[in-house]
């Protein structure tokens, strides 16, 4: 095989993504999978965030990623009750993939996106993913295929590839590694990068069962995700495919045995609340623990990880892939910016200068969270399934907490748009603070290195769809020149297209005529008037000022 600029290890969503952005960009990329290119993935993932589904968007992927997963009618609701079949104690209204454009009322609605999230299984997802990726023709994927022997240097790295199905071992060479390759990652290993933090925060038995006849047995609506919620048992029930699937999360508690020492049945049962006589089939299992651990670094010279490669915590808010793609895209347009002439290497430094800290900001996030649940699931009061007064009012107080802690991981506005890049040095810091966000809130802001806010134009596009690939310079009084600035980009063959929008009522863009987006649609820059010296601004975003340190 010929010797790729960019070898990425592992084809899951996140290696998929990082493929795909970068043959969007322009770059030839090799990935290289160990499972056979038809062969299902675990059911992991649950949640496409609004992030990533603008992602899709620009990739040309989320009408047909939003029109797969549950049926069209089926709610997204979040139900908690004292099992699967029990009382219910709360829901968190969450549109179907039907009425997603159109609901306005409920805590997951009117988010300032054109592409709201989705509620869709990995086992749905990836199959897309892959299906786009293959017919790219700049993407070589390499399925049954183990990459060891990784030596990183200085001018590129060098690997084996194994044949798992004839064991022949092929040397390659490549300018740029990326190991997108999960927990285990040989390539976090080959940079000798170590992962630290909080090593157990909760332990999960995960089970994958076919049972046709659990639906009907349900008391009211159905819902996406059901929590079961009694004195014996914790429990998550995820609806796969909204007719016999279910993905089921037995919380274990502390003091409990190892995995294979707890009864799994049992729990299920406990958890779904049917009879020993129930039939249901396992179809797969995965245990698991929840964890907090992020690597020491992200990069050694040309190897990177991203992802689950690099940080590891409990998925709270459907977040671990969604993080996984957003290092993707984060590294994708400075490797392609630079593998495509306007860049030099020294942009590459932002990669790690960038998704560090916002990994350790939005883990601390997803751990507090989980720990305010699992404290929740400590205390379930006896009389919860009671009939009578004492019952009611349990089953109240109960929901009521429940939601309070829970809505916020299901309708995460804030952790979707709300971190910020604050210590980059391709930024260009005007001294202004950026606003601060919780988990389910924000506030929409043009501070360099928060996200680019959304707006629709006066034509009814999306800003987004308005925006050119890479830097766009947003200009909200025509009147102002931008001349100098675009003669600079062209001098140093950044890519900048300078679109004029109206402005709009909201004051998200009050008092800046003019805003820089980067490609990845982060505010690199902001004024009322050219900077003093375009050349070096531009110089600046582009990496050029790292360099010239």
């Amino acid at each position: 095989m010929n010797d790729p600029d960019v070898l990425i290890v592992g084809a899951g969503p996140v290696g998929l993504t990082l493929a795909i952005d970068l043959a969007w960009r322009g770059i030839a990329v090799t990935v290289v999978e160990t499972r056979a290119p038809a062969a299902p993935p675990e059911p992991k993932c649950n949640h496409v965030a609004a992030r990533t589904m603008e992602i899709f968007r620009r990739l040309g992927l989320a009408d047909k990623v939003r029109n797969a997963g549950l049926p069209a009618d089926y709610p997204h609701d979040i139900s908690y009750r004292t099992s699967f079949t029990g009382q219910e104690l709360t829901r968190i209204h969450i549109p179907c993939r039907r009425d997603r454009f159109t609901a306005t009322e409920g805590p997951d609605c009117n988010w300032p996106t054109p592409e709201p999230p989705h509620r869709i299984n990995q086992i749905f997802l990836e199959p897309i993913l892959f299906a786009h990726a293959a017919a790219q023709p700049r993407i070589r994927i390499i399925n049954r295929t183990t990459v060891e022997d990784v030596v990183v240097a200085d001018d590129g790295a060098r690997a084996s590839l194994r044949d798992l199905d004839t064991g022949t071992v092929t040397p390659v060479n490549c300018r740029y590694l990326i190991g997108c390759d999960g927990a285990r990652s040989i390539v976090r290993k080959a940079i000798g990068a170590e992962l630290s933090g909080d090593a157990v925060i909760q332990r999960v038995q995960s089970t994958y069962i076919r049972a046709p006849g659990l639906i009907d047995r349900q008391h009211g609506a159905p819902a996406w995700g059901t929590g079961s919620i009694n004195p014996r048992r914790s429990g998550m029930v995820y609806a796969i495919d909204g007719r016999e699937r279910w993905l089921v999360h037995n919380y274990m508690r502390p003091g409990e045995g190892d995995f294979d020492e707890v009864d799994r049945d049992a729990c299920l049962r406990t958890i779904l609340g049917v009879e020993d006589g129930f039939n249901y089939e396992i179809i797969s299992k995965e245990d698991w623990y929840g964890r907090r651990l992020i690597a020491d670094r992200f990069r050694d010279r040309c190897a990177f990880i991203v992802g689950d490669a690099a940080h590891i915590w409990v998925p709270y808010a459907g977040y671990g892939m969604n993080a996984g793609i957003a290092d993707a895209m984060n590294l994708s347009w400075l490797l392609a910016a630079h593998l495509n002439g306007w860049a030099p290497s020294a942009i590459l430094d932002a990669y790690q200068a960038e998704r560090w800290p916002i990994t350790s900001q939005v883990s601390r996030f997803a751990m507090s969270h989980a720990e305010a649940e699992i404290r929740r699931r400590g205390s379930v009061p006896d009389e919860i399934e009671q009939a009578g007064p004492e019952g009611e009012r349990a089953r109240r107080e109960v929901g009521r907490l429940t939601y309070e802690i829970n809505v916020q991981q299901y309708a995460c506005a804030g952790l979707n748009f709300g971190t910020y890049y604050d210590r980059s040095p391709i930024i260009a810091y005007d001294g202004a603070a950026h606003p601060a966000y919780t988990m389910d809130s924000y506030t929409p802001s043009t501070v360099p290195g928060c996200r680019t806010p959304h707006l629709w134009c006066g034509d009814g596009r999306s800003l987004y769809d308005a925006m050119g690939p890479e830097f766009t310079l947003l200009r909200f009084d025509p009147a102002t020149d931008v001349a100098a600035l675009d003669v600079a980009a062209r001098l140093r063959g950044v890519p900048l297209k300078v679109l004029d929008v109206e402005r709009p009522d909201s004051a998200i863009y009050d008092g800046d005529k003019l805003v820089l987006s980067r490609p990845d649609q982060h505010v690199a820059w902001r004024s009322n008037k050219l900077p003093a010296d375009s050349l070096a601004m531009i110089d600046r975003v582009r990496g050029a000022a790292i360099q010239a340190r």
